[in-house]
């Protein structure tokens, strides 16, 4: 599918911003592409600070929590934190507990089964609490959508405090809206419409990290070990794919900074068995340690991310560091078979919906979300992918902008065409019976199809700004790195080089074409494409044959074997008439 070029042009003196904060003008342009507009949002996204995060106190309930919390701390009270078994979870479990632990707290924790126990605190996991007699339950990264589980938990005398980050549920009545909550004894979620904090699209463990912000402040302990709980919440919001604006990128900035020399064990031992032998980026946080963390929870045992995150001991936390590898190798293989699966059904079979929609029996349940990702990357339509299990269906879905899927979900469930479900704008979980697929199916095609109309969606390549061959140098690529770290929110900035002519093509490795890029006003730039040879792009790039094109991509630093130089990293090509 043809890919369309979004240039922008928003305005501003650029020529000021410069003389104000020290800054290249195209820098400054793509601070604005990003909507860093005030003065307040520039000082954020340039100097930001962990000093200068919003108060944890706007968010509501949280102080009442922490409340709660030094009550059952002071009386000796058994708490359990349940958390989730995604990157997030597990972040904002070892957050609490560390925290809690810290400030004299009677607590331990439980990480939910994604098989046997599915997504979130259920009445399964209430027994056991109140069985092993736990006073207090303490959600991190769910239980906003858990009505009817709360109100369980509370009718067998627990106390419940809530902290999540997802939307708030809702039923429709009459064509309106109207949001459910629980009995829980306090929530703490940003996305409730009567709550102040000023940015919502925090992942779970920010949240729990902002509760126990409060809680330490409350009991005059020892703020130093924020730099970990800082590090943590960097991992999560990375993992979780949350936006990195306002105060996520400063998190992740300083999360990165701390993490390079981290005293936490496991993590230590987790970054050296993954052969990183740099300062860790948000590439690795999103790319290769995220991943292992996650594993643990798709194929294996989610609680053995938090035992290495806790873990003080050196010859443990290798131990558990080779497993979580281990885990993620399995992952490979077996997201691997179900991708393949997934694309043979969708090609082999004509599509009615502007959706990439998929089940199967022997698939894995645990990289369903990994699969749809893929899917929607491949086809460029929000997709779907189930798990048939034997009880019930368990899917994952990923979107494209102009779908929410959070509230596509929601819809779904008031339809009585899930069981379970919830989540974000851009990805969700869901539960369903095997004899619903089919109508889920037409459900939401019919809703994507209602939300992008009928013509094909086309990937949309958004670029900050056009450049001569000659300025894409080192100097430019070094001020490039003012803007990280790069990811959801904010991304890797797209130049275009425009009139170059490619030089040299050829294959490289697994199917990338690497060549040299020139152009009338001299200079030569090393270029690469990855994974395209058998693509529409790489053909054309291979038989460029001296026609002059404009490319789209990004430029980066080449440090490689002590090198100073740059290359650029091709996305597309259109040739120019």
């Amino acid at each position: 599918m043809k890919s369309k070029w979004l240039v922008y042009a928003k305005k501003a003196d650029f020529k000021a911003i410069e003389q104000k904060y020290g800054i290249d003008q195209v820098i400054a342009r793509i601070m604005r592409n990003r909507d860093v507009c005030t003065d307040e949002e520039m000082q954020m996204y340039l100097n930001g600070s962990i000093d200068g995060l919003h108060a944890p106190e706007l968010l509501k309930d949280a102080q009442k929590a922490v409340d709660i919390l030094t009550e059952k701390i002071a009386q000796h009270k058994k708490i359990r934190i349940i958390g989730d078994y995604d990157i997030d979870g597990i972040c904002s479990i070892t957050i609490l507990y560390k925290a809690l632990k810290k400030a004299g707290a009677d607590v331990d924790y439980v990480v939910p089964h994604r098989i046997t126990d599915g997504y979130g605190i259920n009445e399964h996991l209430i027994d056991n609490a109140a069985a092993e007699g736990k006073d207090t339950i303490l959600t991190c990264d769910n239980g906003i959508a858990a009505i009817p589980q709360i109100q369980y938990a509370k009718e067998h005398g627990l106390t419940v405090i809530v902290t999540d980050h997802h939307d708030i549920p809702f039923t429709e009545e009459n064509g309106e809206k109207k949001l459910l909550t629980s009995c829980a004894d306090a929530i703490v979620d940003p996305k409730q419409p009567d709550c102040e904090y000023p940015f919502d699209k925090i992942c779970g463990a920010v949240v729990a990290y902002k509760v126990m912000q409060i809680l330490y402040e409350k009991l005059g302990l020892d703020k130093t070990d924020f730099k970990e709980y800082t590090e943590l919440a960097a991992i999560a919001t990375v993992g979780d794919v949350v936006d990195l604006k306002d105060e996520n990128r400063v998190i992740v900035r300083q999360g990165l900074a701390w993490i390079a020399t981290t005293k936490n064990t496991g993590l230590r031992a987790l970054i050296d068995k993954s052969g990183i032998s740099e300062a860790p980026s948000a590439f690795h946080l999103g790319y290769v340690l995220g991943p292992r963390i996650n594993a643990c929870g798709r194929v294996g045992e989610a609680s053995l991310g938090n035992k290495l995150l806790c873990s003080r001991d050196d010859f443990q936390a290798g131990q558990l560091a080779d497993k979580l590898n281990e885990f993620n190798a399995q992952r490979k293989e077996i997201e691997a078979y179900v991708l393949l699966s997934a694309i043979e059904m969708l090609e082999g079979t004509p599509q009615e919906y502007p959706i990439a929609f998929a089940a199967g029996k022997d698939w894995h349940q645990g990289v369903v979300g990994i699969v749809a990702g893929k899917l929607k990357e491949r086809y460029n339509v929000p997709a779907f992918v189930m798990s048939i299990e034997p009880d019930e269906v368990k899917g994952s879905a990923r979107s494209v902008p102009g779908v929410d899927l959070g509230a596509l979900i929601i819809a779904a469930k008031e339809k009585g065409l899930l069981t379970k479900g919830g989540g974000h704008t851009m990805a969700a979980g869901f539960s369903l019976s095997e004899d619903k697929i089919e109508a889920f199916r037409r459900f939401a095609g019919e809703y994507v199809r209602q939300k992008l109309g009928e013509e094909d969606v086309a990937p949309v390549i958004e670029v900050d700004s056009a450049l001569d061959l000659l300025g894409a140098n080192t100097d430019f690529a070094a001020a490039l790195e003012l803007l990280e770290p790069f990811g959801a929110g904010n991304a890797e900035p797209k130049i275009v080089l425009e009139h170059v002519r490619i030089v040299k093509p050829g294959i490289v490795g697994a199917g990338h074409v690497r060549c040299f890029l020139t152009s009338g006003n001299g200079g030569s730039l090393k270029a690469m494409a990855f994974k395209i040879a058998d693509t529409e792009l790489g053909k054309t790039l291979l038989n460029s044959q001296g026609a002059v094109f404009d490319i789209a991509g990004v430029l980066r630093r080449d440090n490689w074997q002590g090198r100073n130089s740059v290359q650029f990293i091709i996305d597309d090509a259109i040739r120019c008439e």
